[in-house]
């Protein structure tokens, strides 16, 4: 696999955006959340999302410069339609509008649909940690075709379902925690497909049940198991309330509509923490928990105790330094799209 730095990840996902019949502006919002979640060792949501990405503007799932509308408002919650566009435009200005109702009224929460896939959720609960307030976002599939089975199951029946929450520190790297509800979000079994590497065990049972490490299994009609393994009902449970609070509370629905058009819907929320005590003991103290807890000893074999978001953090620090991987069969999609489009030799693909 190639190593590429993380500027001309961003230079050929924006060019290829672009080409596809993004504006500008949206290229460059989908390419950071994108080339971020590369940097931080997410893959599954980086620069091999862009071809499925330009796949739905041409079938018209996704709307390039769709409009943004507030179909309901109050001082403290925001219901947002999307209107089909990429879900990172309306989901990022859904959280800085979250955020600006909880400087004043120091809580204010937001649903958004009808958007596309948002990527990696830390990026929008860390967007409230930069300016002091703790952010939260849950999302689901919509009524886009499922990957989850419940416990219990071997028919999908939900999404991934993810949860993530960012806090205010003072540490070097953010306390983030990004969850999906699933034993592992659906972009890590494409990224081992396109990787050529069978899964653990663990993470999908194929159309009759059985449990396997063939990636190809799950679009042959398998589901993911959901988090927990021997007790995946906790992970049914989460998934089981975020599908509330993006589906049904959103007015989403549930299921599958015929079309299997992707759509996320999301819950967002801000807590404003100077409305709870002074921001800069409380961030003083996060950090202090985090190093009562890196000071448990290790167990027998492990690389010792990780805050949520400190290997993430420790990936971006080098993936900065020595470029990000990417797995040749994603270069080769990229290269033909550019070739496709005529960019071929402006990005050097």
């Amino acid at each position: 696999m190639p190593k590429i730095p993380a500027a001309r990840l961003t230079e050929i996902g924006e060019a290829l955006l672009i080409a596809a019949g993004a504006p500008a502006a949206e290229a460059e919002i989908v390419m950071r959340h994108c080339t971020n979640a590369n940097l931080a060792g997410h893959d599954s949501h980086g620069i091999i999302a862009i071809p499925t990405y330009i796949d739905r503007v041409r079938a018209g799932h996704i709307v390039p410069g769709a409009p943004w509308e507030i179909k309901q408002e109050s001082a403290t919650t925001t219901v947002i339609d999307g209107h089909w566009g990429f879900g990172f435009v309306a989901n990022e200005r859904a959280m800085k509008l979250t955020i600006e109702k909880a400087r004043t009224a120091n809580v204010a929460a937001a649903t958004v649909f009808r958007q596309g896939h948002i990527g990696r959720l830390a990026n929008y609960p860390l967007m409230a940690a930069r300016e002091g307030m703790i952010g939260m976002i849950t999302a689901d599939s919509g009524r886009s075709p499922k990957h989850v089975a419940p416990f219990g199951g071997r028919e999908a029946r939900l999404g991934t379902n993810p949860i993530s929450f960012a806090i205010p520190s003072n540490l070097d790297g953010p306390l983030v925690l990004d969850m999906a509800t699933s034993a592992v979000a659906a972009g890590k079994v494409s990224l081992s497909a396109a990787r050529g590497k069978p899964m653990p065990l663990g993470w999908v049972v194929d159309k009759d049940g059985n449990p396997t490490t063939d990636p190809g299994a799950l679009k042959a009609g398998g589901a993911l198991l959901p988090l927990g393994g021997t007790e995946g009902y906790k992970g049914t449970g989460l998934a089981v309330i975020v599908e509330i609070l993006c589906g049904l509370l959103t007015g989403l629905g549930f299921g599958v509509e015929p079309t299997g058009r992707h759509n996320d819907g999301c819950f967002m929320a801000v807590f404003n923490v100077e409305a709870f005590r002074p921001l800069e003991r409380f961030k003083e103290e996060v950090g202090e928990f985090a190093a009562y807890l890196k000071s448990t000893p290790p167990s027998a074999g492990s690389p010792g105790v990780f805050y949520p978001g400190e290997i993430e953090y420790l990936t971006e620090q080098d993936r900065r330094a020595n470029g990000v991987d990417v797995e040749d069969a994603t270069w080769k999609k990229l290269a033909e799209l550019a070739a496709g489009y005529g960019l071929s030799a402006r990005l050097g693909l």
